[in-house]
């Protein structure tokens, strides 16, 4: 194919998108549409952001109160995986229930302001919804259109004003929307993009628009007109443009109209289109100039000659009929912004020579030490009232906050190989930093003991997957588990809520690219991420988080770095032994499955039958009871336990009743203490191997004997394929393994 060949073909794409698209519509054109499909032409910006979070959907994800729910507009993304919102379900959820608030009253009335500490996602969560918002705008569902002039040339119509008759086609009405760019002298589009529907008189919009909804296709539902769409008015450019040719028309409307020319746009965050994010600046965000003082007046028809137009320009009025958000709204001096009291409950915003009127939902985001001050200033109370806040907190599920690293430290973006567990240790640390020692007043007697005893890292794992400290007895672990929720949201309404401090993972990034430039490591690995936090540590001037109290274990980010470390060790140590081929998920799961066979039996008080010889026996007292000396608790009856065990898992499958029976998460903490029995049954096989494994790695790899070289090879490939590692890092981790568990 050659060049022209190439254009002629992009070019009939274009052409085919184009008319598809219905881009360029008469007025006539664009009734009909609307008579289609009146609910969603008749759409404000907040039922347009509704309908947008709709349209991509949502998933119930866990969360440590259950499940919740997550929208997947949070979740598109530019490039490989940029741009996901990793967590904040909370924070979509407030977002989602206030704009379905203002859709609910047909109007957008308050502002939203997410704040939370630096760095903790409020940007990323706007710019999600503008994402969204571009990509709907594009679907046929989210078609937007907004109104322009169109002024013929001479060559077409002779006239004292320029106006002349064109027959319609079909008994349709006359149009100048469709003519050929040589024909037309002014096209003057709306710089508000007014809606289409304001050329409709109010009296007989609101009759048209209730009528249309009975009778359209798109169905109503528990559709609110909004006073924007019933009540709005036209630009006053556009309002002096419509008055000056109905006097030229001796008031004949459809004369009007076929100076009008529909057309579709999309919103766009690049070209400032119905997505706009204002910055902590100080100059206005609208003002306007005279149209008539800065253009030569002879590319006007006559009729417009002696009309004084006024174009507004501006950040609200990009963000007409879509979103704007104002960045650290609070670090701009109250003067500057003032102008939101009246604005966010009327929707209008006086300029000199006429109102603006405008619609578009109001983002804002601040972090807490501005707002605190801000609440203290008088002007705070005039305006609570037209504000709904919206905390953002860090995350503190440490899984969720490895996303976020995972997403933008890539092998690509470091030069390097990325080991197993880079991210995680640093997520963990993280988390950790966040987390508040609970207040064990807020709960009841008989479970504060256990809420005063949780550690950092115990709660960290709760937060996580539910998962109780092996410490605990299962009557225990079953009371803390039910405290979850209340532990979770306990600092909800503190001023000093957890989340609020801790590190950002805006500072977690950076340790992260400075770990992976430490030349002593090949590859950016766990043990390069532990140097580089037990450094950042140390810079207590620099990040306010390190000057916090120490209280009982929270708050002591040195030794979290040692927690951390352990967590690592545990993780290699059981890919270690997976890969050996001595110890498989597997054997555990059968085993821990024949024992609650068992166990079922025992609490039916029913016979089983006997797998080898086919006969019916009580169950195995001497099996069960080897099983309990490994996983049961000390000081627990066997009996209780049993109990437990068998309720546990019916009440797994009554929620899950089409799902196996996933044994290892139901028991997570049972099935931990299981491989630390079987590690220290085989401890010396396992030292023996990961001593092979050194000296396969090293220049030692001619002393083993062909057995071990296998053993070691298959070892090497298991780690590869299933973990993650190279050669390097493979190392790295045997090497710190060995030193740190089998040594002696």
């Amino acid at each position: 194919m050659n060049a022209k060949e190439s254009l002629e073909s992009v070019g009939r794409e274009v052409s085919r998108d184009f008319v598809q698209n219905r881009m360029l519509l008469s007025y006539e054109e664009y009734m009909e549409l609307f008579l289609q499909r009146p609910r969603s032409q008749a759409r404000n910006a907040a039922q347009y952001l509704r309908d947008t979070l709709d349209f991509f959907g949502s998933v119930a994800v866990p969360h440590p109160t259950g499940t919740i729910r997550r929208f997947r507009i949070f979740d598109l993304t530019e490039g490989e995986r940029q741009g996901r919102v990793a967590g904040q379900e909370e924070v979509q959820n407030a977002i989602y229930r206030l704009v379905g608030n203002f859709a609910r009253t047909g109007r957008v009335n308050k502002l939203i302001l997410l704040h939370g500490p630096n760095g903790s996602a409020k940007s990323s969560l706007v710019e999600a919804l503008k994402r969204g918002l571009e990509r709907y705008s594009r679907e046929p569902d989210g078609a937007l259109y907004r109104l322009a002039w169109v002024f013929p040339s001479e060559k077409l119509v002779k006239g004292n004003i320029g106006f002349g008759e064109r027959p319609g086609d079909g008994g349709s009405l006359a149009s100048w929307a469709h003519l050929e760019s040589e024909l037309v002298d002014v096209r003057m589009a709306c710089e508000l993009r007014d809606h289409p529907l304001f050329l409709l008189p109010r009296p007989e919009r609101r009759r048209l628009l209730e009528q249309a909804l009975q009778s359209g296709t798109d169905g109503q539902g528990d559709f609110l007109l909004s006073e924007y769409v019933l009540e709005g008015e036209l630009c006053h450019k556009c309002r002096r443009v419509y008055g000056a040719l109905l006097a030229a028309n001796g008031g004949d409307y459809l004369k009007v109209l076929r100076h009008v020319q529909v057309e579709r746009f999309y919103l766009s965050r690049h070209y400032l289109v119905g997505a706009v994010t204002v910055e902590p600046q100080l100059s206005a965000d609208a003002s306007y100039h005279q149209v008539t003082s800065d253009r030569s007046q002879t590319h006007l028809p006559a009729a417009l000659h002696n009309v004084v137009l006024f174009e507004p320009q501006g950040p609200l009025v990009n963000a007409n009929r879509g979103l704007i958000e104002y960045a650290d709204l609070l670090k701009r001096p109250l003067e500057a912004f003032k102008y939101l009291l009246g604005f966010s409950e009327t929707g209008e915003v006086p300029m000199e020579h006429f109102v603006l009127q405008l619609d578009e939902v109001l983002l804002a985001s601040s972090n807490e030490k501005h707002l605190t001050a801000f609440k203290e200033l008088p002007d705070f109370a005039s305006f609570k009232g037209r504000i709904e806040l919206v905390r953002v907190p860090y995350l503190r599920r440490w899984k969720v906050e490895q996303e976020v690293y995972d997403a933008q430290v890539t092998a690509i973006t470091v030069g390097k190989h990325i080991a197993p567990h880079a991210t995680a240790v640093a997520a963990m640390w993280a988390v950790l930093t966040r987390l508040k020692k609970p207040v064990v007043e807020h709960y009841p007697e008989g479970v504060r003991e256990l809420i005063d005893q949780l550690t950092p890292v115990e709660k960290m794992h709760l937060y996580e997957d539910g998962t109780p400290p092996d410490r605990l007895s299962l009557a225990q672990a079953k009371e803390l588990r039910q405290q979850l929720t209340a532990l979770y949201e306990e600092s909800e309404a503190y001023p000093h809520y957890e989340g609020r401090t801790g590190a950002s993972a805006r500072e977690i990034k950076t340790a992260l690219f400075n770990a992976a430039q430490n030349a002593e490591y090949k590859c950016l690995s766990a043990l390069a991420v532990l140097d580089e936090l037990t450094a950042l540590c140390q810079d207590k001037s620099v990040y306010e988080f390190l000057q916090e109290e120490v209280v009982e274990g929270y708050h002591d980010h040195e030794e979290f770095v040692r927690a951390v470390e352990l967590e690592y060790l545990e993780a290699v140590d059981a890919e270690v032994r997976e890969s050996m081929g001595l110890i498989s998920e597997g054997q555990y799961i059968d085993l821990f499955e024949r024992y609650i066979q068992h166990v079922s039996h025992w609490v039916k008080n029913e016979k089983m039958r006997n797998r080898i010889t086919g006969d019916m026996e009580r169950p195995d007292e001497k099996r069960m009871a080897e099983m309990e000396s490994i996983v049961m608790p000390r000081g627990d009856d066997s009996g209780d336990f049993r109990r437990g065990l068998i309720a546990q898992v019916g009440a797994h499958k009554l929620e899950n009743p089409e799902g196996p029976m996933a044994y290892p998460r139901i028991f997570p903490d049972l099935f931990r203490r299981l491989r630390a029995y079987f590690f220290e049954e085989r401890k010396k096989a396992l030292k023996r191997n990961s001593e092979n494994l050194l000296r396969a790695l090293s220049d030692e790899r001619a002393a083993l004997t062909a057995r071990e070289l296998q053993a070691v090879d298959a070892t090497l490939a298991a780690m590869r394929d299933r973990f993650g590692y190279c050669d390097a890092c493979a190392k790295e981790a045997i090497l710190f393994l060995t030193r740190k568990r089998y040594a002696q």
